[in-house]
């Protein structure tokens, strides 16, 4: 089973004003925790720029203008109340979505299992028109889209165990049933949707957690709602968007998860991917903002993977 890990210098060039969770050390937690030796064999690849074309698959090209015109040539610029971009942003993002696509190349050409992008920005509430919830374009969204239009895919499904839900990649295929979007989530919590009865064309399916909810209904979530739609939609690739501030020391919510409950769930994934998908899974940075609770979560989460 062959595990790789893209990702970039340029990530930690990615900067957000004092005191904003989205920040540079996040990333140097992550690469802290990969330096175990147990991470030896993680095959570590420098994150590509993409081709600026891929951004259309899933935005329109005034969005793409619109964000390259917010990147200011020095300091940090607001796009909103929680998203910003510094000189630096655009590189940032482009090499995130460049390593996710390389990433679904990899899985289809079979030089990889499986892959984690860690990257930042994040990506999934970046909807088709709007940036915003630190998010500039939604990566999981355009590798979905690359996976069809290079390789043909005909089925991908997208796992968003996020604690926030993934408002931009919902908006993004929400009349598409090429794509499944499956979500776990707080609720009620920023952004405000995600709610059971967003099914978009039946393939939405939420999952929204109540406050101080642990593992045990976490996973009865993923065995009733989640698992059940990925049996039945059989994909050609699965992608994760693996966010881990559902940890239990995270300080922007109260899902109580542990470093077990991620473990678990990249288990299951897994094993749907060998199932239905040549292996084929892809995994790609999103939130976490407890530095600890992220670097030991992404730490099992990757483990995992080079498990099988």
């Amino acid at each position: 089973m062959t595990t790789r890990l893209y990702t970039h210098p340029v990530f930690l060039e990615h900067l957000t004003l004092p005191g904003h969770p989205e920040r540079p050390d996040r990333l140097r937690a992550v690469h802290h925790a990969l330096e175990d030796e147990v991470f030896a064999l993680l095959d570590r690849v420098e994150a590509p720029e993409a081709d600026e074309g891929v951004l259309l698959l899933a935005h329109p090209e005034r969005h793409v203008e619109a964000v390259r015109k917010a990147i200011p040539e020095e300091g940090i610029r607001s796009i909103d109340a929680d998203t910003s971009a510094s000189p630096k942003s655009w590189e940032a993002a482009i090499r995130a979505v460049g390593a996710a696509n390389a990433a679904v190349d990899d899985v289809f050409t079979g030089t990889a299992d499986n892959v984690f992008v860690a990257a930042r920005p994040p990506g999934h509430h970046a909807e088709k028109t709007k940036a915003m919830g630190f998010c500039l374009f939604n990566t999981a969204a355009i590798a979905a889209r690359y996976a069809q239009e290079k390789h043909g895919a005909e089925r991908v499904a997208i796992m968003d165990w996020d604690v926030h839900h993934g408002n931009g990649t919902q908006d993004i295929f929400w009349d598409d049933p090429s794509v499944l979007y499956c979500s776990t989530h707080q609720m009620p919590l920023y952004p405000g949707t995600g709610a059971l009865n967003e099914t978009g064309a039946g393939n939405i399916v939420n999952a929204p957690l109540s406050p101080r909810t642990g593992g045990d209904l976490f996973r009865e979530a993923f065995r009733s709602r989640v698992l059940p739609a990925i049996d039945s939609f059989s994909p050609d690739l699965i992608i994760i968007s693996a966010g881990f501030d559902a940890h239990h020391r995270d300080p922007l919510a109260e899902i109580y998860l542990t470093e077990a409950d991620f473990d678990w769930a990249t288990g299951q994934l897994l094993e749907r991917a060998g199932r239905f998908a040549g292996n084929r899974l892809v995994s790609v940075l999103e939130g976490g903002y407890d530095l600890e609770g992220l670097s030991t979560s992404v730490a099992a989460h990757i483990r995992r993977m080079m498990r099988g």
